[in-house]
């Protein structure tokens, strides 16, 4: 027996922390430039949460299709600054930082102990999907665990210093320049490692390595923050 109403949930609360963490992820982008002198996003429309102004069209359609997508990327001016790389490492950690205030909020009602965690990437917690007679808190729970995981996912995956990621403009933004210049000039390769990473590294280890294996104690770490729970979060 399948519960269905489960697995809807599950797939609504997917779809609940990639919408809200990418509109809000951009929109914290076009908030702390425009904070820090820089109206190009005002001026571009993007000082708003209307999903519209930031969902990509290519991005949305990955995102319904596979669960993984993208927005629309908020133009800055880095030069419009008293401090361009300040401002530089700024713009970029906001959008990683709302996702954490997504996944806070989200893990509040857990934290409180108000409804029980449950993880579906947890062997023993997958069991949603194969067993019924759920109360409501357990469905509540599941919704809210979802949408705190991969809110942290998404944060943590955005803060690699790997281009096109933030974290690639946030460590440009606070390296010296001495090292800056340099690593700046990886951007170009930035896509390939990233694939590299994703793709190439787990075949080369066959499957004991990874991007998400190597962000998982961060991970982690977060979710015990914000939810207060301590579990392994791929296993």
């Amino acid at each position: 027996f399948v519960d269905f109403f489960a697995a809807l949930i599950f797939l609504c609360a997917i779809a609940t922390a990639l919408l809200v963490g990418i509109c809000f992820h951009e929109f914290s982008h076009a908030f702390a430039a425009d904070r820090l002198w820089d109206r190009l996003p005002r001026r571009m429309g993007r000082l708003t949460l209307n999903p519209l102004r930031h969902l990509d069209p290519a991005g949305t359609m990955l995102m319904v299709l596979v669960g993984f997508g993208w927005g629309k990327p908020v133009p800055v001016n880095p030069n419009n600054p008293k401090n361009p790389k300040a401002a530089l490492a700024i713009t970029a950690a906001a959008g990683p930082l709302s996702n954490f205030v997504v996944a806070a909020l989200a893990g509040l009602a857990i934290r409180l102990e108000a409804v029980p965690y449950i993880s579906p990437f947890n062997e023993a917690a997958f069991l949603f999907l194969s067993r019924g007679g759920w109360t409501l808190e357990e469905y509540v729970g599941l919704y809210l665990s979802t949408v705190t995981l991969f809110s942290v996912l998404l944060g943590v995956f955005n803060l690699l210093p790997i281009a096109p990621l933030d974290g690639f403009k946030v460590a440009v933004g606070l390296l010296p320049a001495v090292l800056s210049r340099p690593f700046a000039r990886l951007e170009r390769y930035g896509m390939l490692i990233l694939l590299g990473g994703l793709f190439l590294l787990p075949l080369l280890t066959a499957g004991r390595l990874s991007l998400f294996l190597i962000m998982e104690p961060v991970i982690k770490a977060l979710i015990s923050l914000f939810a207060g729970v301590d579990q392994e979060v791929f296993t």
